[in-house]
C-alpha cells in the first residue's frame, strides 16, 4: 500500500467537480416539472436532517436526554420561537435530564 495521497486528492477533486459541473452542462434550460422542482427544493433540508438527527441522540451520555431535547425543540419551534431560544431550551432540557439520571 504505497499509494501517494495526491492521487486520492486528485480523485476526490475530480468527483467533486463532476458532481457540480455535470448538471450545469446537461441541463441547459430551466426545470419546469413540478415534481423535480419540489424534490430539488427539499434536498438540502433532508440532507441536513439526516446528518443532524442521529447526532442529537449520540451527543449526550443518555440517549433519552437527546430524544427529550428533540421533542422539546420541536415544541418550542412550533410556537415560533427563534433559533437561540430553541437552542437554550434544548440545552436546559439535556442538562436537567443528565443531572437527574
Amino acid at each position: 500500500m504505497n499509494h501517494s495521497i495526491f492521487i486520492y486528492i486528485l480523485i476526490a477533486a475530480l468527483v467533486s467537480l463532476l458532481i457540480r459541473a455535470l448538471p450545469t452542462t446537461i441541463l441547459r434550460r430551466q426545470i419546469t416539472n413540478r415534481f423535480v422542482r419540489s424534490f430539488l427544493y427539499y434536498v438540502p433540508y433532508v440532507t441536513l436532517s439526516v446528518m443532524t438527527f442521529p447526532a442529537i441522540t449520540e451527543a449526550t451520555k443518555n440517549p433519552a436526554a437527546g430524544y427529550l431535547a428533540l421533542i422539546v425543540g420541536i415544541i418550542v419551534a412550533w410556537f415560533r420561537k427563534n433559533l437561540f431560544e430553541t437552542a437554550v431550551v434544548c440545552c436546559l432540557a439535556v442538562l436537567i435530564v443528565e443531572f437527574i439520571f
